[in-house]
Order: structure tokens, then sequence, then C-alpha cells
């Protein structure tokens, strides 16, 4: 056990971080119940390529959400924005329930993405405010952030699939309202009111905070970067790059020179740590979302099956997944993040060859099974990992947003995959696409590993002093 451990005291309450973390379930569950509710959808607005535009519009919507929303939690106070947070999920929740049109619904699934992006971050913030003033260890409270904000990922097409087999598509919006209520009731109850909002601030100082400039050249930046990876599997404008590239520089110079940045591009530069982690977490997100949108789409393609029958296929994705986190966490605890790290990326190796190799229209539904459940190992250890690697390289104030960032990271990621499987699989993915998108998995993997190797900063998890 190091020193930073003993002079820890006891854990931070359960009661405490399930609140804190309870409204992170909405953001998994939502991005994954779509993908069994498309063809659902696409029948009853007959929009194809509008359809296209809700898992696009929701997530070019979290991403560029994600850290602002983190940033408004270090200024008006954490626990508030969650609920703020919560009160727009409900709204998109509505309008998307009675949409007239796929515009509507489109519009929805833009404002569920905002909303749903405050709640990873100011989660995280709430957990390291109880941990720091009250000298508690975190660990078992960021284990839970993992299981709510990753791991139920994986449970989404199972949920989603039974949902829209007997209700219709209109239900995957439905299990948003239990989940506000159940969350907003807990984090009133047990999440102590804010006490590092800058409510005295005066509107001048507050405007600064608040980097308005450098919070809308990060908009422009993220959200056109998305829309043109969104577009590259056919034609793309490629002369539209230099609107992102522009945006690029002038956020650069804008946040190295400003005394208050939205994001401290200076200290990301300096902090090693942290930029490794955002990569890592970039190239695992690609390889996760790449297995993720592939496996569901091949299922219903190739092997013919029915939402519901997709959904009770990849239960054991989210079995294995949840699992996976709890003993990654011992594992953690014990060896420190570098073998956690080591042991998901060759887990992932792992999926990604019996992709390539074993599934096929001609497996018996036992070895796609257990495909399904060996893919669930890697998503726990890498992800508890690399979320515990940004809270030890990160300060209190830092948090929020550098969370926020890891959220960004993960989107950018699920729309690389999508180019990823656009190249790989095409619109309909067969028996070819799904192999050819186990070696684009293996290939991730053996990235991830060689970077695990070389990576300097993979400490134990104590607070990690700036490079």
């Amino acid at each position: 056990m190091s020193s930073t451990e003993r002079a820890l005291g006891a854990a931070v309450p359960a009661k405490v971080s399930i609140s804190a973390s309870s409204a992170s379930v909405l953001q998994p569950l939502n991005s994954s119940m779509i993908a069994v509710a498309m063809v659902a959808i696409v029948t009853h607005f007959g929009s194809p390529a509008g359809a296209s535009w809700l898992i696009s519009g929701m997530y070019i919507a979290t991403a560029v959400s994600a850290p602002i929303g983190g940033k408004l939690g270090t200024i008006f106070g954490a626990r508030r924005i969650y609920l703020v947070g919560l009160g727009i999920v409900g709204v998109a929740t509505v309008v998307g329930s009675f949409a007239p049109d796929i515009n509507w619904l489109i519009a929805a699934y833009v404002l569920l993405g905002i909303g749903m992006a405050t709640h990873f971050p100011n989660a995280m913030t709430i957990i390291r405010d109880y941990a720091d003033r009250h000298r508690s260890d975190p660990k078992s409270a960021l284990l839970t952030l993992v299981l709510c904000s990753q791991s139920v990922a994986a449970l989404g097409p199972t949920v989603g699939g039974l949902l829209v087999g007997t209700f219709g598509w209109q239900s995957i919006l439905w299990i948003n309202l239990p989940v506000i209520a159940l969350s907003g009731a807990a984090v009133l109850r047990y999440v102590a009111p804010d006490s590092t909002a800058r409510q005295s601030d005066s509107r001048r100082s507050l405007l600064r905070s608040l980097d308005l400039l450098g919070v809308g050249l990060f908009v422009v930046l993220t959200s056109t970067v998305m829309m043109f990876l969104l577009s590259a599997g056919g034609s793309p404008p490629w002369f539209l790059l230099a609107v992102p590239a522009t945006a690029l520089v002038l956020f650069v110079v804008r946040e190295w020179h400003t005394d208050e940045p939205f994001i401290d591009v200076r200290a990301l530069a300096h902090n090693r740590s942290l930029s490794a982690t955002l990569v890592r977490t970039l190239l695992t997100y690609v390889a996760f979302y790449s297995v993720f949108f592939s496996v569901p789409q091949w299922l219903q393609y190739q092997r013919g099956m029915s939402a519901t029958q997709t959904g009770l296929t990849m239960l054991p994705v989210a079995a294995v997944g949840i699992l996976s986190t709890y003993v990654a966490s011992k594992v953690l605890r014990r060896y420190g993040p570098r073998i956690t790290l080591t042991v998901g990326s060759v887990a992932l190796t792992a999926g990604g060859l019996l992709l390539a190799i074993v599934e096929r229209t001609t497996a018996p539904l036992v070895v796609v099974l257990l495909v399904a459940a060996v893919l669930g190992v890697p998503s726990g250890f890498n992800n508890l990992s690399n979320q515990n690697m940004v809270n030890s390289a990160t300060s209190l104030e830092e948090v929020g947003t550098a969370m926020g960032m890891y959220r960004t990271v993960q989107f950018l990621g699920a729309n690389l995959a999508a180019v990823v499987l656009q190249f790989t699989a095409g619109p309909s993915v067969g028996d070819d696409g799904i192999r050819h998108t186990g070696w684009v998995v293996v290939a991730i993997s053996l990235v991830l590993l060689f970077g695990v190797a070389v990576t300097r900063s993979l400490t134990r998890g104590e607070r990690i002093p700036r490079e």
C-alpha cells in the first residue's frame, strides 16, 4: 500500500457515490438503445437519411457539451449543474416522445446529448470534492462511476431490444423519466450543497471565467471535425477542412494566452500523463465502438435476428463488462494501472481475433455468445484505468473539465469507429465486414499494448506531478 493510500481515511460513502453517479447511466443507455431502435424509427417516420442524424447529432452535442458542462460545474457548482442537466434531459424526453416528424426527434436527441453531457464530469467533481474535504479514498466511488457511466452501455442493446419489441421505439425515451426522478431525489438528499461555486464573483469576472470565445471556438472545432468524419465514408468536402484547421489554430492561440482558459492547453501540453491518457482513451473507444456498432448490425443483417433477439445475444457483453469492472478495481488497487491496462489490451486483442477468425454466419449460437462474453472484458479494465489516470493527473479545479474532455474524446472515438465501419463493412455488416473489423480491433489493441509498455507516467494511482 502506498503512502498516499495510507494517509486516506474511509472510502467515499456509497450513498454519495451512487447518488452522484446515478444520472451517468443515461448517456450510455440512450446512445446504445437507439442502435436497435433505428429500424423501427425509420419505419415510423420513413426517413432513413434523417434517422442517421439521430445518433450523430446526439454524439456531436455530447462531445461539445461535456467539457463545457464540467467548466460550468466548476464556476456555478457541480451539484447545481448536475440537476440542471437532469431537467434538460426531461424536456428532451418529452419532446422526443411526441415528435411529429424526424426533425423534431433529431432536435430532441441533440438536447438530450447536451443534458446528459453534464452528469459525468460533474459527478467526478462531486466525488473528488467529497474525497478531498474528508480525506476519503475515492477508488470505490470511481468504480461506481465507471459502472454507471461506461459498463452499463453494454446493457443498452438488451434493454433497448426488449423495450422496442414490446412497447415501440418511444419506450427507449420513456425509461429516462424514472432515472431522472430517482437521481434528482438522491442528489438533493445525499450530495452536499455546492461549496466551491463562485457566487460572489462580479458579472465581468464570471464571463472571463467562462471564456466564451474559447468555448465558441471549441464548438466550431469539435462539431466541424465530427461532421467531416461522418461524411468521410462517402465523398467528403475536403475543402471544408479549412474550417476546423483555422478554428484549431485560433483556439490554441486564444487558450494559450488567456488568463482563465476554457481548456488550459499550456497545462495539457506539459501534463504528459493526462495527454497520454486521452490519446489512449481515443484509441480504446475507436475499438470499443467498432465492436459495439458492428456486432448488433451483423446479428440482424447477416443472421436475421430481431431487435429483441439481438439484445439478448449481446447480454454477455454487459454481464461480463460489469463483472470485469469489479475485477479490474481489485487489480488496479493491487498492481496499478500498467498491469490493469495490459490485461484490458490483451483481452481486446483476443476479442478482435475472435471477430476476425470465428464470428461467421455458420457459427453456432453458443460460439457467438462466447465471443460476446470475451468482448465484455476489455471495457472494464481499460475504462477504469483511464478514468483513474485522469483523476490522478488533475486537481479538483481541473478534473471536471478534464473529464469533459474524456467524454469528448470518447465520442470522437465513436465517430471514428463509424468511419472505420464504412470502410470495413459498408452499409450492411456481413461476414467479410465483421472479419475486417476484427483485424482493425487487433491492430488498435497492439498499438495500445505498445503505448502501455513505453508510457512512463503509469503510476499506481497517487497524485501525479506534472511533467
